[in-house]
């Protein structure tokens, strides 16, 4: 395996940094305007803002999924500095395959998976079905209100 030195390490993260901040950037960007604007009020944009969720929630998925910074769960937690445990793992096998809660930990106190990553699992796909929700009942208090003029 190629090490890196120092300075292509960091080019590396700043690339991948811009690699994801400026299309993230510019997706919120679009998501905001009708924020400040005021008009957000309308199902459409409860049914992008659920579809946003969704796709975070696969984001954040993967990176709980892939936490660590090699294949080789003793290398990573060595990397990070903290102690890997055989036996902890060995007893704990399963942990590391489970699609839910995802952990990856090298001993009984330190977990590669970063901490925000099961709750945001939890509530990302949560704030989707509210959001559909909301949308469902605007489309419906629209019709409701163009029947009733009508």
């Amino acid at each position: 395996m190629l090490a890196l030195t120092g300075r292509e390490n960091t080019i590396d993260v700043i690339a991948n940094s811009l690699f994801l901040a400026v299309p993230t950037l510019l997706v919120l960007g679009l998501w905001g305007r009708p924020l400040v604007t005021g008009r957000w009020r309308t199902p459409g944009w409860f049914v992008v803002t659920a579809g946003l969720c969704l796709v975070a929630t696969a984001v954040t998925w993967l990176i709980g999924g892939v936490a660590g910074n090699s294949l080789d769960a003793e290398e990573s937690c060595r990397a990070v500095g903290a102690t890997y445990d055989q036996s902890y793992r060995s007893t704990h096998w399963q942990e590391p395959s489970q699609w839910f809660p995802l952990h990856d930990k090298c001993n009984a106190t330190y977990d590669l998976v970063p901490a925000w990553v099961n709750p945001a699992l939890v509530g990302l796909p949560l704030l989707a079905v509210i959001c559909l929700g909301l949308a469902v009942r605007l489309a419906v208090v629209k019709r409701r209100d163009e029947e009733g003029t009508a």
